[in-house]
């Protein structure tokens, strides 16, 4: 069964730093939306089902990848990452599930693969970063054996958290926990309800 993947590429935000109508997944990187991008990995990796989830702009974005093999799911109202999964639930198998950003257009296969390959039922997979300069991400807990056990936004983090330089890139794979954990990140009370609020987890 875990031979199922499915893949969420979340495209829904406004990307209102970009000052601009356009939707931000949108804009064009090397003359091609970077949504277009971000579903062309997500296609070499051969997947079950491809979701993605729209928002603002939904129009635009059913026809710029009018013809491609995805289900879209509606965000109407945007109210962070956790919230966008749930709106694809219903329509997840019984598999692997892939979460990746519209607006990030250079994730490479070869990474994403290697993410899913550390993913079992009692694993999921965060892909992570190490930055010089943290300061506006989510950190990285991890215990003494080295296993990441909490995601700690940057706002909640403790002086002792905000040392840490292993930062959360949002992009995550997991097994059918993902609707557990969206769902928690649903319920949780924060105005932007974000898949972290859920990962109190042991991750890879």
């Amino acid at each position: 069964m875990l031979d199922e993947l499915d893949v969420v590429i979340l495209a829904a935000g406004k990307g209102t730093r970009m000052r601009s109508q356009t939707p931000k997944v949108l804009h064009t990187l090397a003359g091609k939306p970077m949504v277009s991008h971000v579903l062309e990995t997500a296609q070499a990796l051969n997947p079950s089902r491809t979701h993605v989830v729209i928002g603002h702009g939904a129009d635009q974005l059913q026809a710029a990848l009018e013809g491609t093999d995805v289900h879209f799911a509606l965000q109407a109202e945007q109210k962070g990452t956790g919230h966008a999964v749930a709106q694809t639930l219903e329509q997840l198998g019984q598999g692997k599930v892939l979460v990746l950003y519209g607006d990030v257009p250079l994730i490479r296969r070869e990474t994403l693969a290697a993410l899913l390959a550390n993913v079992d039922e009692q694993h999921l997979g965060l892909l992570t970063v190490t930055l010089t300069n943290p300061h506006g991400y989510g950190r990285i807990v991890r215990n003494d054996a080295g296993e990441a056990v909490a995601i700690v936004e940057q706002k909640d983090a403790n002086a002792e958290q905000l040392t840490i330089n292993e930062c959360n890139t949002g992009i995550m794979a997991m097994t059918r926990p993902v609707k557990a954990l969206a769902a928690s990140a649903v319920g949780r009370k924060r105005p932007g309800r974000v898949l972290p609020d859920g990962c109190d987890c042991h991750g890879r």
